[in-house]
């Protein structure tokens, strides 16, 4: 009896501390909500978030990103995480290039988190981060990531 009660809860536990969606949707229903996302996206919240100091920003966003963006992304940033998605092997881009898009664009950086796109980058703002970790996983990725050698 004590058993068949703990299963179900497990399973929720389980599945609380998953951080990742199960995002397997393709084609207009995914461009849908990736449209929706970016209606709903609003770079004024990013206005209000203190952090008490830089470094608690990235210590914090590597740990969001640990959980949420290397198994894409990889543990470097550097693209090689090797999640398949239907099928193919998501080569997501390397933060640590030079010629990185985003390099020099933190505001870009957040929405694309928030975002996501067509291409399977969950669109993360409506399914799991905070605007508080999605600031911090960008710095991570910004001043973390990109700064180390």
């Amino acid at each position: 009896m004590v058993r068949s009660r703990l299963v179900p809860l497990a399973a929720a536990v389980l599945s609380a501390c998953g951080a990742e969606p199960e995002v397997q949707e393709q084609g207009p229903d995914r461009a849908d909500t990736v449209a929706l996302a970016m209606a709903t996206f609003d770079p004024a919240a990013f206005d209000s978030i203190a952090w008490e100091t830089s470094d608690d920003a990235v210590d914090r966003g590597r740990l969001v990103y640990r959980i949420s963006c290397s198994k894409c992304h990889g543990n470097a940033g550097e693209g090689d995480g090797g999640f398949v998605m239907n099928g193919d092997t998501l080569r997501p881009p390397s933060f640590v290039q030079p010629d990185w898009r985003f390099a020099e664009d933190g505001s870009g950086l957040r929405r694309q988190i928030f975002v996501g796109n067509v291409a399977g980058m969950p669109y993360w703002g409506l399914v799991g981060l905070k605007y508080r970790d999605i600031d911090a996983v960008a710095r991570y990725v910004r001043e973390g990531l990109r700064a180390s050698p």
